[in-house]
């Protein structure tokens, strides 16, 4: 039994396809074309032309109630086939009229029946010009401007594209949204685009429907004719009089449901997306008291004129009257009732209890800037600090191995117009001030050559600096400046920044990120490891001793086997990461070569390395104790070595052994900061070396031991 089941199971999965919703729509495509070729009864015709026209009200009560165009998204599909089956009905109506017509007037339905005989009652001619005027209304009025409306929303839609996406990474990188939120705008985005192109052809479908439908007309009237008066022998009267009321109610049973989807397409293109719907946002905006009362007393006054009929003016404007003064009724009690709904909102926070909703949370990374400076993170207006700032962190997250948190920028009266802040933590670590409208000129050499501007210092790492004007540039190039905008300086400023402070900027939070990102592809390797062996605060600790001294953690395979390797030795997190920094010596002595590949560097004489081991404290602890003088002479001697090496275009480098790597490079990092301290375990066996000098000797021992 259950295999029988199953197969039937499997049998009706084939044929899922039929269900409700996917056959509906094929389904009524065959039925279209079946009207252009299969002769239909007339009670079908009824049947069908009813239909017709109750679509066209739907369409019309669904654009009515829609808030914005893209809820009725599929409009476009949807008017092409009530287009192709009102088209359909014109054509099974004509093979009726002409074939069946001479029988008398409900060949061709009771319906088109009636709405020949209610339109023409009677006259043919004034039934003939009231089509007409119908054609007219629903051809040049609706839908042609329908149609302009459309293709200028198209138009104006495909050329604001650009300046939509920006905007939308805009409030991305300013922390205004999240991915999601981008994802669903860009989405929504192209719907919109997407939509007004497609509304923009379909609107000459009904165009097309208008013109067809004269042309219908025309073939019906003489058709039935010919074929009245030589095919069945009718008077030329008794002709005309049959096939113009069937090709008049033909023609108006076909262009009331053209004009109800002509009227719903201009409804739907001219909507504003407002939260509202059509017809609330209508009587909100006209319900305007005062100009109800100006028209009302215009009417009454036409009204008191002799020769005017008094019985349909005056009471009109006495009707206007009385609801210009029950909108000012409403009007006044709606005040009131926001008045006291803010009475009650600013009564409520004095009243109640402090609740954590009330502490402000500080932003991890934020730019204050002076109102000066507005016009650079306005995309709309072409600013490039939003733009350079999403780079910066695009360019540090890959760098540092981790995802910088978005850069939150706010505008800050208390600042100068044109000065910045940079704060990390609440904390302000930079600031600087640009010029809007002009360049900054950095000095690149010692003996600058002369160029008219505005002395400055280049905000990120104090250069001396010109503000230039922009039609300067070229020169300044040419005489060896380098020239950058301000919002490039400002990005500049903020990777410095960033960079100095990234051991800060890496929680807990984003190290549980790492270890899951790197779990996608070594579950193992994480699991053994927090927190079985270790608790995330220790990790994250050695992390951000890594990052405190430049050492990005983008390879956290290595950084998870050396923790693994040594967890169960110790866990402080200062000894961990000792332990931890040779297994990546080939990522830390990378940025430190030069062009030939060696490294060069400055050692620590035998007796001065022996020296300050026999000065540490203990041997579990990293402090020493050292004399002033001869910590003094150590800082002058490595800053003097250290700016030789930076003159030959190599990075300083002081190599020393591991047990003093961690207290030398806490020791140099302040006093000469661009100064790597490296142990002997770090650098690899065939990394190619160069020692520039020795520092200490018998004459810096002397100097301790007096």
């Amino acid at each position: 039994m259950e295999a029988i089941l199953s197969n039937f199971r499997q049998v009706s999965d084939r044929f899922s396809w039929l269900s409700g919703k996917s056959v509906g729509a094929p389904t009524l495509v065959l039925l279209i074309l079946a009207l252009l070729v299969v002769p239909l009864p007339a009670f079908v015709l009824d049947v069908l032309f009813t239909f017709n026209i109750m679509l066209g009200l739907l369409m019309v009560m669904i654009t009515l109630n829609t808030r914005k165009p893209l809820e009725f998204s599929s409009f476009p599909s949807v008017l092409l086939i009530a287009t192709l089956l009102r088209l359909g009905l014109n054509v099974a109506s004509t093979r009726v009229v002409l074939v069946e017509g001479h029988t008398g007037t409900d060949a061709a339905g009771e319906v088109i029946e009636a709405f020949g005989e209610f339109v023409i009652a009677g006259n043919y001619v004034v039934g003939f010009i009231i089509f007409l005027i119908l054609m007219i209304i629903n051809f040049i009025v609706v839908t042609k401007g329908a149609g302009r409306v459309s293709e200028v929303i198209a138009r104006f839609t495909l050329d604001a594209m650009p300046g939509k996406q920006m905007a939308i990474d805009a409030d991305l990188n300013a922390g205004i949204i999240d991915q999601e939120e981008a994802k669903n705008r860009r989405l929504e985005l192209t719907q919109e685009s997407d939509f007004y192109g497609s509304m923009d052809g379909a609107s000459k479908f009904v165009r097309g429907d208008a013109i067809a439908g004269i042309l219908i007309l025309v073939i019906n009237i003489v058709g039935g004719l010919i074929v009245g008066t030589t095919q069945h022998e009718l008077g030329l009267g008794e002709a005309g009089r049959i096939y113009v009321l069937l090709t008049i109610g033909d023609g108006l049973v076909a262009q009331i449901p053209s004009l109800l989807l002509s009227l719903a397409t201009a409804i739907l293109v001219t909507r504003v997306n407002t939260p509202e719907s059509m017809a609330e946002q209508a009587s909100r905006q006209i319900a305007d008291p005062n100009a109800v009362f100006i028209a009302s007393g215009i009417v009454t006054t036409l009204g008191l004129i002799p020769g005017m009929p008094h019985f349909v003016f005056l009471p009109l404007g006495a009707a206007g009257v009385g609801l210009g003064f029950y909108l000012r009724r409403q009007a006044e009690y709606e005040q009131r009732e926001a008045v006291n709904a803010e009475a009650i909102a600013e009564v409520e926070p004095a009243n109640r209890e402090l609740n954590w909703e009330d502490i402000d949370q500080v932003e991890v990374i934020a730019l204050d800037i002076g109102y000066g400076l507005v016009p650079l993170a306005n995309t709309q207006s072409g600013g490039q600090l939003l733009t350079r700032i999403r780079g910066i962190r695009k360019k540090l997250s890959a760098e540092l191995g981790f995802l910088i948190q978005p850069i939150r920028i706010r505008d800050n009266l208390d600042l100068k117009p044109e000065v910045y802040q940079i704060s990390l933590h609440g904390v302000v670590r930079g600031s600087g001030n640009v010029r809007v409208g002009k360049l900054l000129a950095i000095n690149s050499s010692d003996m600058p050559a002369p160029i008219d501007g505005e002395p400055t210092k280049e905000p990120a790492f104090g250069l001396d600096a010109l503000w230039i004007e922009p039609s300067q540039a070229e020169l300044a190039r040419g005489l060896g400046y380098t020239v950058v905008d301000p919002p490039t300086a400002i990005a500049t400023h903020i990777n410095a920044v960033i960079r100095e402070s990234a051991s800060e900027l890496l929680g807990q939070d984003e190290t549980q990120q790492l270890l899951d990102k790197v779990a996608t592809r070594y579950p193992k390797l994480v699991s053994n490891l927090v927190p079985d062996l270790l608790p995330l605060s220790t990790v994250t600790q050695v992390l951000q001793n890594l990052l405190a001294e430049s050492v990005p953690v983008k390879d956290m395979r290595n950084v998870i086997d050396a923790l693994t390797a040594h967890a169960k030795e110790n866990q402080d997190a200062s000894h961990l990461t000792s332990l931890v920094r040779p297994k990546l010596g080939r990522l830390i002595c990378q940025p430190l070569v030069d062009n030939t590949g060696t490294l060069t560097v400055i050692t620590l004489a035998p007796d001065l390395e022996k020296l300050l081991e026999s000065s540490r404290a203990g041997v579990e602890t990293e402090h020493i104790t050292l004399d002033p003088t001869l910590a003094n002479s150590m800082i002058e001697s490595l800053r003097g070595e250290a700016e030789k090496i930076q003159d030959s275009g190599a990075a300083a480098t002081l190599v020393v052994s591991p047990t003093l790597r961690s207290w030398m490079s806490r020791f140099v990092r302040v006093r000469v900061p661009d100064l790597t301290v490296l142990s002997y375990t770090e650098i690899p066996d065939d990394q190619r070396i160069q020692v520039q000098s020795s520092i200490g000797g018998e004459a810096a021992i002397e100097g301790e031991t007096e």
